[in-house]
């Protein structure tokens, strides 16, 4: 791993979690020799689902991350199979229709989302795999289920942290990398019942699905099966590409759930491919087909976010959250690992900065990192429940049938704000906010 030029740090970070966020921004530290040390509470490196899509946004952060991000992307990364669709984000089509013509009726895209990228997608645990090699095993400690935090309860004025098999660890500061379920979170509002502090529930819940490439080429022709595709419907929806460089079909569906998701605890539950298939009974055959080919056996996902009660900061003097810590938000983007990554390229050249020095420091970083980035981790909340609500024929002011020019415009200029961010200005703002707070001595938001 290349080491760049590097200002003497006198602070060590300790990353709470392992999953994307987390060990990007571990691989980020350890490029800019920031000491680190990562809390991940199950028996490794993890990532829940299967495929993940990484837009043009998430590439440039991990090139600014570090080179060896990129690499296992590449090494593991999958694009659409046909090379004329090689800038295809995805062919939409309507999920209701396709297939009730002839044998031979594949479905016609209602518009096609592109890209210069078009659709890049890895399967989760390969990726982490990948991921997980460049980091050090010294700097990984697993099991590691976080409790609380005392921000004065170690030595010097260290951050002392608790986890539940009743060890101990400090730190100068923690990043809470800990996913939609965040204990972080709830250490940062300071209070477990916070209205911020759980996800909620978006009333939709989801299945996926994986498929090997030659079933779903015998089912859905190879257009269909070997390229990206988005199917809309009324009240679902489904989407579908290529992983495991071709050799594997991966679908999610997405479904309104008109009541509530019946654990406090768990979201997953198992269900049936019938039930599936009767959430998706007023859908063509080639929507059908898909869940035919899963598992009879099959999970049902709940899709949480914080889009009701907005985290309303993302910090707290040594302690910050990045990735779904901060902004958990529902997949409909396709953005949500790519955030997490864009929050680990900004947070980590913040901290190479040659003005932080020592963890008096740490708090206005996680200050300005704060004010750069929330706004944009709250936009990608409301906007992934927006896509889905287009998606499911639920978009106020939008007809399915009869404004496809009107979805087609607004998707695009809503997946446009997603790719096209410019990290480089957003990492020179927050900078430049960071050594004003620093010259003032200001450490708050």
């Amino acid at each position: 791993m290349a080491t760049q030029n590097q200002t003497k740090k006198s602070f060590e970070i300790a990353v709470i979690g392992g999953g994307i966020a987390g060990a990007t921004l571990a691989v980020a530290l350890i490029k800019h020799g920031i000491p680190c040390q990562i809390y991940e509470q199950g028996h490794g490196f993890s990532e829940i689902g299967a495929g993940v899509a990484f837009s043009p946004n998430a590439l440039r952060a991990m090139d600014i991350c570090d080179a060896s991000l990129r690499a296992a992307f590449d090494k593991v990364g999958t694009h659409n199979q046909w090379p004329q669709k090689h800038d295809v984000y995805f062919d939409v089509l309507d999920g209701m229709a396709a297939g009730h013509g002839d044998e031979n009726d594949k479905g016609t895209p209602l518009f096609t989302l592109t890209n210069d990228q078009g659709m890049d997608a890895v399967h989760r645990a390969h990726f982490m795999d990948e991921v997980s090699q460049v980091i050090p095993k010294d700097r990984c400690h697993f099991r590691k289920h976080l409790d609380r935090i005392e921000e004065t309860g170690g030595q010097n004025g260290r951050v002392k942290m608790f986890f539940h098999d009743g060890s101990t660890a400090e730190a100068d500061a923690v990043v809470g990398c800990d996913g939609i379920k965040s204990r972080t979170r709830q250490i940062v509002l300071g209070d477990d019942h916070h209205p911020s502090a759980p996800p909620s529930y978006t009333h939709v819940y989801g299945y996926r699905g994986v498929i090997p490439m030659e079933q779903a080429v015998a089912a859905l022709g190879e257009e269909r099966a070997q390229n990206s595709c988005l199917w809309l419907g009324k009240g679902a929806h489904i989407l579908s590409y290529p992983v495991d460089g071709g050799k594997t079909f991966n679908m999610f569906g997405a479904v309104v759930d008109k009541g509530d998701w019946p654990s406090q605890t768990e979201l997953t539950l198992p269900t049936t491919r019938e039930e599936a298939l009767r959430d998706y009974a007023d859908f063509g055959p080639m929507v059908k087909k898909q869940f035919e080919l899963v598992g009879e056996n099959i999970d049902k996902w709940a899709l949480f976010d914080t889009g009701d009660h907005p985290v309303p900061q993302f910090n707290k003097g040594r302690i910050v959250l990045c990735g779904d810590a901060a902004h958990a938000t529902t997949p409909h983007h396709g953005a949500g690992a790519g955030f997490c990554v864009e929050d680990s390229a900004v947070l980590s050249e913040m901290l190479a900065d040659e003005r932080v020095r020592s963890p008096e420091d740490l708090a206005a970083c996680f200050a300005a990192f704060d004010a750069v980035r929330r706004p944009r981790g709250h936009w990608l909340v409301q906007s992934s429940r927006r896509m889905c609500e287009l998606y499911q024929d639920r978009a106020e002011g939008v007809d399915q049938k009869k404004d496809v020019e009107k979805i087609r415009k607004e998707m695009e200029e809503r997946f446009q704000k997603v790719w096209s961010y410019d990290l480089n200005a957003a990492i020179q703002e927050g900078k430049e906010d960071m050594h004003k707070r620093l010259q003032s001595g200001a450490s708050s938001s």
